[in-house]
């Protein structure tokens, strides 16, 4: 479905706090590469911005790290995780602490600003941790599939690393992520092409699910929102970013180089850049959208 900007809602992003850019310099929706192929390995994922500005992404040049990109095709080496852990999902809290999925060692890791890496939170009973969505209060939830099985559970990390689970026999529970208000947490099922919507409550526990959104065909992945509660989703094997609107209208696809996208993050100097993995490829697309992320209106 074809979608363009109303005057209106133009109006709503301007009184969100969302800053546009000229549209006379920004080509929105348009991919381009932003690191080549090969850079990373195929499992590139979890992209997510830090306050410096530099976007971070899990198993650069080989399994097992997290990478740093600080300019177009510039990436290195940012850390090196523990043996027996590879990295999946990413996330900052607001002390700029970096989150990561661990899927091999059922872990949550943090690595401090200082880049010294430990165990945040372990948990057993967890599949294979994949991805993180936080509120504002550094409350983590995390996604956990089981590719095998075809189901799924879903986690909540507390700020104190005690883990508490809050769903079990969902399907291929994969993108999460937090609406900017804070009182929406969205998962979706990779297999199932299905996006759930839960009401998070005060003390972080969550309400009756909700189904959000229905695709007919290909997989999901990471998703994000912008600041107007937008939702971004990687729509894997279809090459495309879907954007679909908190009422669950499908606003936009925007296509991309590659078939396989795993996960999207903001960036850039107004957070209106949009990075998104791709697997098969080993690199990093991007594209500019009228709406800043949700991380840059205090959000992380």
């Amino acid at each position: 479905m074809k979608f363009t900007i109303s005057t209106a809602l133009l109006a709503v992003g301007l009184l969100s706090g969302c800053q546009l850019l000229d549209r006379s310099t920004a080509n929105y929706y348009e991919a381009k590469d932003w690191v080549e192929d090969g850079v990373f390995t195929q499992g590139v994922e979890g992209p997510v911005v830090g306050k410096n500005g530099v976007l971070y992404a899990v198993n650069f040049a080989q399994q097992g790290t997290v990478g740093q990109v600080t300019e177009k095709g510039t990436a290195s080496l940012f850390v090196t995780l523990p043996k027996g852990s590879i990295g999946n999902g990413l996330r900052f809290d607001r002390l700029g602490n970096m989150y990561v999925a661990d899927y091999l060692g059922h872990n949550i890791l943090r690595i401090s600003p200082d880049k010294k890496v430990s165990v945040f939170a372990h948990e057993p009973a967890m599949n294979q941790p994949n991805d993180l969505a936080i509120r504002d209060d550094g409350t983590l939830y995390a996604s956990d599939p089981n590719w095998q099985e075809g189901n799924g559970q879903l986690w909540r990390i507390d700020t104190n690393g005690k883990v508490v689970r809050l769903q079990e026999n969902m399907g291929t529970t994969n993108g999460i992520e937090v609406s900017p208000d804070n009182t929406v947490l969205y998962v979706n099922e990779s297999i199932q092409r299905r996006i759930w919507s839960f009401p998070i409550k005060h003390n972080g526990e969550i309400g009756e699910a909700s189904l959000f959104y229905q695709f007919e065909d290909h997989g999901l992945d990471g998703m994000r929102t912008d600041v107007n509660g937008n939702l971004y989703v990687a729509r894997y094997g279809a090459g495309e970013v879907a954007i679909i609107s908190p009422q669950g209208e499908l606003l936009r696809i925007v296509k991309l180089k590659g078939q396989y996208p795993t996960n999207i993050a903001f960036g850039g100097e107004h957070g209106q850049q949009v990075f998104v993995t791709m697997q098969k490829r080993g690199a990093i697309e991007t594209f500019m959208t009228e709406f800043a992320g949700r991380a840059f209106a205090g959000f992380y």
